[in-house]
């Protein structure tokens, strides 16, 4: 039987396989705390879906005043080393605070968003930093993602 001698991940040695991103430690150009479309995945169609890291940090207060959605795509969500807390709203054309759910997310646990979902940034339950995967058609936070800012009446808290 052949051996074979495992060796470290480089760009240098697995550039004709593939390319990687170290999700726990992000570098290169971000939007803030979102590392954007650091791994892009070609698929049927004309985008690729791209992988980014988002770094959130536990705030004192879980509080929701925005929300954004895409018309044209779901999301991805994977926390890798946290649990956090996500806020979804039904898809409408129109904002509806009043309709907002949270949900505790486990670390490892992949969500999908259907498309049109309101929803933000998920917020870390216990660490004070959390590494989120975020799965979205490459370049979608820039042609297909509406943010709205809620007016103070309609701010909410999420309690665990």
């Amino acid at each position: 039987m052949r051996t074979i001698k495992a060796q470290m991940l480089t760009a240098e040695a697995f550039s004709q396989y593939g390319m990687f991103y170290n999700l726990t430690e992000p570098t290169g150009n971000c939007l803030g705390a979102f590392y954007n479309d650091k791994v892009a995945l070609p698929v049927s169609g004309e985008v690729p879906v791209t992988f980014s890291s988002l770094v959130t940090e536990k705030a004192d207060r879980m509080i929701v005043d925005s929300a954004e959605y895409h018309n044209y795509t779901g999301e991805g969500i994977l926390p890798l080393d946290g649990d956090v807390v996500i806020h979804v709203a039904p898809a409408t054309k129109e904002p509806v605070p009043d309709k907002t759910e949270a949900f505790i997310v486990p670390k490892g646990t992949v969500v999908k968003l259907n498309t049109g979902v309101w929803h933000l940034a998920p917020m870390p339950v216990k660490e004070d930093v959390v590494h989120v995967l975020i799965v979205l058609p490459e370049r979608v936070y820039a042609n297909d993602c509406y943010v709205v800012d809620y007016p103070e009446e309609d701010w909410m808290e999420i309690v665990l």
